[in-house]
């Protein structure tokens, strides 16, 4: 594991420090790097009996989980992330790294008898990613609940309901939506857990929808929603679609945001985290659409140009600098 480092400096020109409510999980990361395409290994004819080895060139072992990711990169951008979750016995290290970061843990709950939720991830050349995923822990994120928060001057003021234990994931978002809490939906991997009734219930309680392309077109099919039908129940529906960025549809309005510039890209995985950490920033300090796009765009171009998903740093003023370069006017 990393020894204690600095976070992105927090001095963007904003004013407001709001808390964010952050569900979902932490995860320790093992990721794997294959220097060849999966597609020159596996015999589409013989799907039936797949049995294929991939010899890696490296691995190394992250902190990640979808609450961990968010709130760093938020954390770095200025905002107070304030993440619930459920961990395992193994979460020592991880809550000594959120500590050099200044990340509270004060709703994160230990499962004594589990271990922390494991992914171990293979990525090939073409950044194609093969995973496994034992949520442990996870499977736990019911005990923590919404209304136990103390409602003092750090109370949250926005939250996310980002993939987590499935009965913590419905329970979190009927839990926000009682407080008066409102929420991105981000249902990442956990969208085949649900139903058509329980996914039209996720969108009726958030405020905003924000889903890559593949998991909207999955979510479009089973609930039978168009994009208009969804956006007009809600404030922003967002979807990001790698290289070519993303599409951001409110109920009068729809904006294609651009991808951020980046020097190289190391690796994806933690990339859309990053991006939704940048849409709980913009849309707290009340930026338009087309600038809180933007800046989530940045997070995730910077995101992408580090191994793992907790690596990035970057300070204030080079924020700044490489928004104006990538979109041509100042944050």
């Amino acid at each position: 594991m990393r020894a204690k480092k600095a976070i992105i400096a927090r001095n963007i020109k904003r004013i407001d420090i709001l808390s964010a409510l952050i569900c979902g999980s932490f995860a320790y990361d093992t990721v794997m790097s294959f220097n060849d395409r999966f597609k020159n290994r596996i015999l589409p004819d013989h799907l039936d009996i797949l049995s294929v080895t991939f010899r890696v060139s490296d691995f190394r072992r992250d902190f990640g989980g979808c609450a961990g990711n968010v709130s760093y990169t938020l954390k770095g951008l200025g905002g107070d992330p304030l993440p619930m979750a459920t961990v395992g016995k193994d979460f020592d290290s991880y809550r000594d790294w959120l500590d050099t970061q200044g990340i509270q843990d004060r709703l994160i709950t230990p499962v004594e008898d589990e271990y922390t939720a494991q992914a171990f991830i293979t990525t090939d050349l073409d950044n194609n990613h093969i995973a496994a995923f034992y949520p442990g822990a996870m499977n736990h994120a019911h005990r923590n609940d919404v209304r136990d928060i103390d409602r003092g001057d750090r109370s949250p003021t926005i939250a996310i309901i980002s993939p987590d234990g499935c009965e913590g994931m419905i329970r979190h978002a009927e839990q926000c939506a009682e407080c008066g809490i409102p929420f991105i939906f981000d249902p990442g991997q956990s969208l085949p857990m649900f139903d058509a009734l329980t996914l039209r219930r996720f969108v009726d309680l958030a405020t905003w929808l924000s889903c890559n392309n593949y998991e909207w077109e999955f979510l479009r099919e089973r609930t039978g929603l168009d994009a208009r039908a969804i956006a007009s129940r809600l404030k922003a529906l967002i979807v990001t679609r790698g290289e070519r960025g993303s599409t951001i549809r409110t109920q009068d309005q729809e904006l294609d945001i651009p991808c951020a510039t980046t020097s190289a890209v190391v690796n994806t995985i933690g990339c859309g985290d990053a991006y939704r950490a940048g849409l709980l920033y913009g849309i707290s300090n009340k930026m338009d659409w087309k600038t809180t796009g933007r800046l989530a765009s940045m997070a995730a171009a910077i995101s992408v140009e580090h191994p793992g998903s907790q690596n990035h740093t970057l300070t204030g003023s080079d924020i700044e600098e490489r928004f104006r370069a990538s979109f041509g006017y100042a944050l």
